[in-house]
């Protein structure tokens, strides 16, 4: 911060916080954080605050833990019991400054809080040591709970100088904050940018709902790269097709990420006027930090192809980061190794082993669960998951943890959950057989009310049908695949179409 004294740091609706300005508000409160933060929670908003949080926690020696404000409470609750959190951040610049706030009845808690903060401090002997937590963020987990990934500094570090170089970021860029705070997208449009002398550009117009809107605020505030869903870019890129617009001038690079690029959109971004634009397609997960692979799809430094993009093809996920090791091991599993794999999932010991393995060399790997292939030129393309997880709106999903919940309700006897295909986007279905004495008839409304109480939007199906039987697999076990084939070919579903590989 102190390379860039009086650039623009951050952009907040047109308003500039300088470098300086904002190194003053880090220091400030990683002050009233103290020595020895432990797991710090923040109310994850587009808002400058959000942003001198995470900086704040990371100078004290802290581990930010963003929490979605419209995630249910017992929910956000549950989730800060989960990893011991004591403290939140919360406030407003204007105050001046953001107040730290001690929890409510977490000073102490349950054992086993007392053993996952040892767990947290354990390897650690320095106050921002390599091994030391960064940030915990939560992924879906087949037990119903949310899984609590440990993120340390060293993923970070590694990752941050990759993508620097990967984006070839300086001080001139401007680029876009769009990700959710709540998701580790949000990491590599922030602290590349902030490390670079780059400005983050934060704008309520960004989630406006409204292309046109989105499109003048990009040339209004001269954003030069934007990191996208892959789902928004699609969405984008008809758009554009329809309406037939350019891209704005000011950008230069254009990221995606969060699931498969679909190559019909990716024919109509090549006919478009976007030549000049790097179109930089992205694969990675939470346990392995950020971005693992990339590979330019379109624009200057995209390989030549020999005939356009059809539907069909299937598009690649690119080559390894420098800071990445890779290996594909049994049945095409890619597994990553290195200094940006995470540190396991707190609490969890059985679930960190079923992941997380060390070779005879030392060398800690992420088992990902993708199937892959490798190119003649080393691209690496993705074949599809081992298990049943899948992406919706970019995030991870397992169907296990939605079928949990549902499972819960009284009203159910038997559930299933798998992702489809509606109206071009990825969604969660859900197939309920209902007990003997619920009403079928307004279950499937019943069941809605009974999610969007307990799990955030993006865990609550798109549709839930009642119907009378599921498909059991040889061993007893539900069929997902086979009961969505079975009650979408009977009319219960409209034909929704399994989803295409997701990744990052």
């Amino acid at each position: 911060m102190r390379r860039y004294p009086e650039l623009p740091a951050i952009v907040h609706h047109g308003d500039a916080l300088t470098y300086r300005q904002l190194d003053e508000l880090v220091r400030t409160l990683a002050h009233r954080l103290g020595a020895e933060p432990g797991v710090v929670a923040v109310p994850a908003t587009h808002t400058p605050d959000t942003v001198v949080a995470l900086l704040g926690i990371l100078a004290a020696g802290g581990a930010y833990c963003p929490v979605d404000p419209a995630f249910p409470p017992q929910r956000r609750q549950d989730m800060l019991a989960s990893v011991g959190c004591r403290t939140a951040v919360g406030g407003g610049i204007a105050q001046p400054g953001l107040r730290v706030v001690e929890l409510p009845g977490t000073t102490t808690g349950p054992e086993r809080n007392e053993s996952e903060q040892n767990e947290l401090e354990q390897n650690a002997p320095q106050r921002t040591g390599p091994e030391r937590p960064a940030y915990l963020l939560f992924t879906s987990g087949s037990t119903g709970q949310p899984k609590p990934v440990v993120t340390p500094r060293r993923a970070i570090s590694a990752t941050v100088d990759s993508l620097r170089t990967l984006f070839g970021l300086t001080a001139e860029d401007r680029v876009l904050q769009f990700a959710s705070l709540n998701w580790d997208t949000c990491f590599e449009e922030i602290l590349p940018a902030l490390t670079s002398g780059a400005a983050l550009v934060l704008d309520r117009d960004a989630h406006s709902g409204s292309f046109p809107r989105f499109l003048r605020m990009v040339e209004r505030e001269r954003i030069g790269v934007l990191d996208l869903p892959t789902a928004f870019w699609h969405e984008l890129v008809l758009h554009l097709a329809e309406e037939g617009l350019a891209l704005p001038e000011c950008v230069r690079l254009l990221v995606i990420g969060g699931e498969a690029a679909n190559p019909a959109r990716l024919a109509d971004w090549a006919a478009l006027d976007t030549g000049r634009v790097r179109l930089l397609n992205t694969y990675g997960s939470t346990e392995t930090t950020l971005i693992t692979h990339a590979v330019d799809l379109h624009g200057p430094l995209a390989a030549a192809k020999d005939r356009p993009w059809a539907a069909g093809d299937r598009v690649p996920i690119g080559l390894a980061l420098p800071h990445v090791y890779e290996r594909i091991g049994e049945q095409g599993e890619l597994l990553i190794g290195g200094p940006a794999v995470a540190l396991g999932y707190l609490g969890l010991p059985e679930a960190t082993a079923d992941r997380f393995t060390e070779d005879a060399e030392g060398v800690r790997w992420y088992r990902t669960g993708d199937r892959v292939g490798r190119a003649p030129d080393g691209v690496l393309t993705h074949q599809g998951r081992l298990d049943g997880e899948f992406k919706v709106r970019g995030i991870r999903v397992d169907p296990a943890e939605v079928e949990s919940h549902l499972a819960g309700h009284p009203g159910v006897h038997a559930v299933a959950v798998t992702g489809a295909t509606l109206a071009g986007r990825s969604a969660l279905v859900a197939y309920v057989v209902p007990r003997a004495a619920a009403a079928a008839g307004t279950l499937g409304a019943e069941l809605r009310t009974y999610l969007r109480d307990r799990v955030p939007g993006h865990l609550v199906p798109s549709r839930i049908t009642v119907v009378p039987e599921l498909v059991l697999t040889a061993s007893g076990k539900v069929d997902r695949a086979g009961s969505h084939r079975l009650h979408s070919a009977r009319g219960a579903g409209d034909g929704a179409q399994l989803p295409e590989p997701a990744h990052h």
